[in-house]
C-alpha cells in the first residue's frame, strides 16, 4: 500500500488521475496527467444558491453536489477522451470541509475506484492548495507557504508531499472569512473578497485608522476579528441611511490595506524563520482563494524579494477551489505510493501539521521519524 508505484517506461504522462472536489460550494471534476497537462476540467459554482443567505448553507451545498457530481465527472472523462479503465487513480477531497459535501465526493471516488479496480487517493484539501505551485511552476521542496482562504489562514513550511510544518495560524477569523463578513456588513454582496477588492481600488486607504492586529508581536499567528469590529464601528459612525459610494470605497480600501499589512507583518516572522532553518529554500508560495487578490500579490512580491525568494502565485482560477489541484495532489501521492483504503473516512477537520500547537501555544518536541505528515 505504501510502496511507490513505478511509472511505466512507455508512458511519460503517467499517472492519469481523475480528481473530484466537493468540500464547500463548488462541484468540480478534472482529469490531469503526470506532465501536469489538464486533459479536462469543469467547475459548477453554487454562488446563486447561497448568495441570498450571504454565505454557504451546508445542506444546500451537499444536495447540489449530489445532484451534479456524476454529470460533471462524465463530462470531463468524455472531454479527456479517456475511459475509467485507463485511469491510474481516482482522487477526491476527503477533508477538511463541510462534511456533507466531502462525503458526496469521496463516496463517488470510492465507487469509481472499486468498480474499476483503481487506487483511491484521499486528498487533504489544504494540501491540494499547497501543492498547486508544483503543478504550475514545478517548485521544489522545501518552500514557505502562505495559505489564505475563506476558512484557513496559515504559514507553513512545505517539506514534502505529505510533510508540513506549521509556523502560524489564525486565532479567530480566517482572512477570507474577514473579507466575506466585511462585505456583508457593507452590503457589497457575496463572495466578499472580489467585491471588497473592486471597491478598494476606488477608495482612499488612509481615511480610516484601522488597526493592524498583532503587528509587532512575536510569532506568526494571525488575528482579524478586531479589524472586522473596527470596520463596523467606522461604518456606524457615518451618517445614517445608505452608504455613499465614496464612503464604501474608503472603508473597503482601508480594510483591505490593514488586512494586507497584518498578513505581511506576521509573514515577515515566517520568512525569517524559514530562511534560517531552510537556507536551501528559494520560494514563497501563496495559495487559497484570497491569493487571487492583486494587491496582496504585489505586497507579497516585495516581501519575498527582500529575502531573496521568488514569489509563486498560481493563476486565480487555481487559487479558488477546483478539481485540478485535487487531481494533481493525487498524482503526487500516487508517485509516493500513498494509496488509501476504501474505508478511509471523510474528515470535517484535517490539520496539515498534526503536531502543531494551538494558536499562540508552544510547539511540542518534533515527533519521532516517520510519524510526521498527513498520510491518511
Amino acid at each position: 500500500m505504501c510502496a511507490p508505484a513505478p511509472a511505466p517506461r512507455d508512458a511519460p504522462a503517467w499517472p492519469l488521475v481523475l480528481g473530484i472536489e466537493t468540500s464547500c460550494d463548488e462541484t468540480a471534476c478534472a482529469v490531469v496527467d503526470g506532465t501536469g497537462t489538464v486533459r479536462a476540467e469543469a467547475v459548477l459554482s453554487q454562488l446563486d444558491e447561497h448568495a441570498p443567505f450571504g454565505g454557504v448553507v451546508p445542506e444546500i451545498a451537499a444536495r447540489s453536489h449530489l445532484e451534479h457530481v456524476d454529470r460533471l465527472m462524465t463530462r470531463v472523462m468524455t472531454q479527456a477522451g479517456a475511459t475509467y479503465g485507463e485511469l491510474d487513480g481516482v482522487a477526491a477531497t476527503a477533508g477538511p470541509g463541510l462534511i456533507g459535501g466531502v462525503m458526496v465526493g469521496l463516496m463517488t471516488a470510492k465507487a469509481v475506484a472499486l468498480a474499476h479496480g483503481k487506487p483511491l487517493l484521499a486528498v487533504n484539501h489544504l494540501a491540494a492548495h499547497a501543492l498547486t505551485a508544483r503543478l504550475t511552476d514545478t517548485v521544489p521542496f522545501p518552500y514557505l507557504l502562505l495559505l489564505v482562504s475563506g476558512g484557513h489562514c496559515q504559514i507553513l513550511v512545505v517539506e514534502a508531499v505529505d510533510r508540513f510544518r506549521r509556523l502560524g495560524t489564525t486565532i479567530d477569523d480566517a482572512a477570507g472569512e474577514a473579507f466575506d463578513k466585511v462585505a456583508k456588513m457593507l452590503g457589497l454582496g457575496y463572495p466578499g473578497g472580489p467585491a471588497v477588492e473592486r471597491w478598494a481600488a476606488r477608495g482612499n486607504a488612509g481615511r480610516f485608522a484601522f488597526p493592524r492586529p498583532l503587528k509587532g508581536r512575536p510569532g506568526c499567528d494571525f488575528s482579524f476579528s478586531g479589524l472586522k469590529t473596527a470596520v463596523r464601528q467606522a461604518a456606524e459612525s457615518l451618517p445614517p441611511g445608505p452608504f455613499a459610494e465614496a464612503d464604501l470605497a474608503d472603508l473597503a480600501a482601508g480594510f483591505q490595506a490593514a488586512l494586507i499589512d497584518s498578513l505581511g507583518d506576521r509573514l515577515e516572522h515566517g520568512l525569517q524563520a524559514f530562511t534560517a532553518s531552510h537556507p536551501e529554500g528559494r520560494h514563497l508560495v501563496v495559495a487559497g482563494g484570497v491569493a487571487a487578490n492583486s494587491a496582496l500579490r504585489a505586497a507579497l512580491l516585495a516581501r519575498a524579494e527582500a529575502h531573496g525568494l521568488a514569489l509563486v502565485a498560481p493563476p486565480p482560477r487555481l487559487c479558488t477551489d477546483n478539481a485540478v489541484m485535487v487531481a494533481w495532489a493525487g498524482i503526487e501521492r500516487l508517485r509516493q505510493g500513498l494509496i488509501d483504503p476504501l474505508d478511509v473516512a471523510p474528515r470535517p477537520r484535517w490539520p496539515l501539521d498534526p503536531h502543531a500547537p494551538p494558536a499562540g501555544g508552544t510547539r511540542p518536541p518534533a515527533p519521532p521519524a516517520g510519524e510526521a505528515g498527513t498520510k491518511a
